[in-house]
């Protein structure tokens, strides 16, 4: 498969710490690829480099060849970039379609098309049963997949998901798998950052395991749980015994 997005020596400081540092790996169109690592590993400063939140210091990321870093987070998702946050930015106030359909502005300039294409995505996402609440009646799964859905509204060619799966019950994480996989198949390349092992892991073909804000190793699912490196950074003692 082609790279879709191609992260080159990225680096990005914050007041003299260094959250990133000669950051590289390619993503494949069509992939999922995890990004891990521990708290501070710089896992979402990256992220906000891709989506065009903040521009590296050094570097460059490139979207089916084009340059996208320090365009701003319009242009790149205008671009096909769509991002969930670790802390859900829901619009409280607005209904679930009306926050989807936040999203769907960013195709569809006239109300009619983007209410249509909203719905369309709350049913993939299935919401469209809540889509006149107001948003902060939702679960907090209910509103992770709002999220999910204000993203995949943007039509996006590769979405960003930072830790969507984080805090659910094992029922609830297993219907995310479900719905992140169905999205895969909708032909949408994925990178996800999620801290719960025995869910990303199955889910990802290959992952990029970053610490101190540095990659630490690129590598498949089975190559990364073997690895002494991120055992010792990361996973801990349950997978030295394994």
């Amino acid at each position: 498969m082609a790279a879709l997005l191609r992260v080159d020596c990225v680096s990005k400081s914050f007041g003299g710490v260094a959250a990133n540092v000669d950051v590289s790996f390619e993503v494949a169109a069509g992939e999922i690829l995890g990004l891990i690592g521990p708290n501070g590993a710089g896992k979402t400063s990256l992220f906000n480099a891709i989506a065009g939140e903040v521009t590296p210091d050094r570097g460059e990321i490139r979207l089916v060849g084009e340059r996208i870093s320090g365009l701003g987070p319009v242009t790149c998702a205008e671009r096909g970039i769509g991002r969930t946050f670790q802390v859900v930015r829901s619009f409280d106030s607005m209904t679930v379609l009306e926050n989807v359909m936040v999203g769907a502005y960013a195709r569809h300039r006239r109300t009619a098309p983007a209410m249509k294409a909203a719905m369309e995505t709350l049913d993939f996402c299935g919401l469209a049963s809540r889509a006149d609440r107001p948003a902060y009646n939702l679960s907090p799964p209910e509103k992770r997949r709002l999220e999910v859905a204000r993203a995949l509204a943007t039509k996006p060619r590769l979405l960003l998901l930072d830790e969507m799966l984080t805090g659910l019950t094992p029922t609830e994480a297993q219907s995310g798998v479900q719905l992140i996989r169905d999205v895969q198949a909708q032909g949408v390349t994925i990178i996800m950052v999620e801290h719960v092992m025995e869910i990303v892991l199955p889910l990802v073909s290959r992952a990029v395991v970053l610490n101190l804000g540095r990659v630490l190793t690129i590598g498949s699912p089975e190559e990364i749980v073997r690895n002494p490196d991120v055992i010792r950074a990361y996973l801990g003692d349950r997978y030295a015994a394994a």
